[in-house]
């Protein structure tokens, strides 16, 4: 990645993430929403959004304005849009969230919070689909991880505009026929765009790229990738298209997203393979604890793939969708995020501060920035929590749940004081912290545009 220009705000991004994510884990241990709440509830749409738009969501671009010209190896389209799209979507979540709060009587203040947040999102989501859109449209042909992205920029323009539906119903803004027909049932539609579409495709995406370079693997690029791609498209259309139209037109929505969960778990299934397989090609013999980490959050979408069919032929999906969404979010989507981000964070740091220097002093490697055997505690802290919290929703016990996600919260936390610590050179040693001509790293932005 030498020569490749780095994202000023992508660890803004990263920060912004963070602290909803641990402010999120502190609501739910206090017993803020599901389980305490049902799914419908305001204090649970509270919660959700914090995780999927909050947490996963700014994750999730910080990391697509960072890395997606790694996939097309051309520079990002503006380096001036991230911060403006970063300030959009705060300020929707805060609207967002208000809005929720007003639905359920606890803001008795006359103003439209919902219509407002959809407008800041709307926009926001728009810089992000025209900042990344205009950069994969210069690359053309894409790569095929970067055709990932593509399939998640589209998902995230339907999640989008499905909530905005959803936003001036709630609102009483509408009551246009075929919006509350979609409000009442769009909601699996909604859940499957966003969490499969936008966060699921992007991270599938670009693990196959950051997996094969952070591991020295081969990319691939043949039959079983390409089926992922195509299979996983093909899922998220009928669910969106077929779904938007079934609802309308009457038609039998159960039906739809039956068909569609089979493409879904099919792609899941071969991406399954695939990574496996990267795993064995991989030169690294000795895996960094952010690819042994990674093995976790696959499991996760694994066990969630796994309950998902058999709720489905039991009957009982509706009753255990709180679980299985939990397993996903937290599990695979969360767990995924925080492994990668314990290297993400480290490598940006050390190309910020030494690419510069590179060749002209001695300078740390990026393992030098992190010390594996402090973090591991951590990690697998954060993931038995993760399983044993989806143990006690599937069971009904929610004192326990409330007690795992406290500990969840100390593991999370743990996580966070290490990157940190990476962000801040504190574990490289002092007579190689800083070395002549070198960058020392912002807590909250990058300070160099190239390395």
């Amino acid at each position: 990645m030498i020569g490749v220009s780095l994202s000023r705000w992508t660890i803004s991004y990263f920060a912004a993430a963070l602290v909803v994510f641990l402010a999120a884990q502190i609501l739910m241990a206090a017993g803020y929403g599901y389980p305490n709440a049902s799914i419908a509830a305001p204090e649970t749409l509270v919660l959700v959004h914090l995780i999927a738009l909050g947490w996963l969501t700014l994750l999730i671009s910080g990391a697509l304005f960072q890395f997606v010209p790694v996939l097309v190896a051309r520079s990002l389209y503006s380096n001036s849009l991230p911060l403006p799209t970063l300030l959009f979507l705060l300020g929707g979540l805060a609207a967002l969230l208000l809005g929720f709060l007003q639905l359920n009587g606890q803001i008795s203040l006359v103003f439209p919070f919902l219509p407002v947040a959809s407008a800041l999102f709307a926009v926001g989501f728009g810089l992000i689909i025209w900042n990344l859109g205009r950069t994969l449209w210069r690359a053309r042909p894409l790569p095929l991880p970067a055709r990932f992205v593509v399939v998640a920029l589209v998902s995230i323009a339907a999640t989008a505009t499905i909530g905005v539906v959803f936003a001036l119903v709630l609102s009483g803004a509408t009551t246009q026929a075929d919006f509350l027909k979609l409000t009442a049932a769009g909601i699996p539609i909604h859940v499957t765009a966003g969490l499969g579409g936008w966060l699921t495709f992007t991270a599938m995406g670009v693990s196959y790229r950051l997996l094969a370079m952070f591991m020295l693997a081969p990319e691939f690029d043949g039959r079983s990738t390409r089926a992922v791609l195509y299979l996983g498209a093909l899922a998220l259309m009928i669910t969106i298209a077929g779904g938007v139209a079934a609802i309308c037109f009457g038609g039998n929505l159960n039906l739809v997203l039956l068909v569609a969960a089979v493409f879904g778990i099919a792609a899941l299934a071969i991406y399954g393979y695939d990574i496996v397989r990267l795993y064995r090609a991989r030169k690294r013999r000795n895996l960094e604890l952010n690819s042994r980490m990674m093995t976790f959050a696959l499991l996760s979408l694994a066990l969630a793939a796994v309950l998902t069919i058999v709720t489905l032929a039991l009957g009982t999906l509706p009753h255990y969708a709180g679980a299985i969404v939990f397993l996903i979010a937290f599990g695979w989507l969360s767990g995924l995020g925080l492994a990668k981000l314990y290297k993400i964070i480290p490598f940006l740091t050390w190309l910020e501060c030494y690419g510069p220097v590179l060749g002209k002093t001695p300078t740390p490697r990026v393992q030098d920035l992190v010390i594996e055997k402090r973090a591991i505690k951590w990690f697998l802290l954060y993931f038995f929590t993760t399983w044993l919290g989806t143990i006690a929703l599937l069971v009904g016990n929610v004192p326990v749940f409330r007690g795992t996600i406290a500990v969840m919260f100390v593991a999370t936390s743990g996580i966070v004081v290490q990157l940190v610590r990476a962000r801040q050179l504190t574990d490289v040693d002092t007579t190689a912290r800083i070395p002549k001509g070198a960058l020392k790293p912002r807590l909250l932005l990058s300070l160099s545009q190239r390395t």
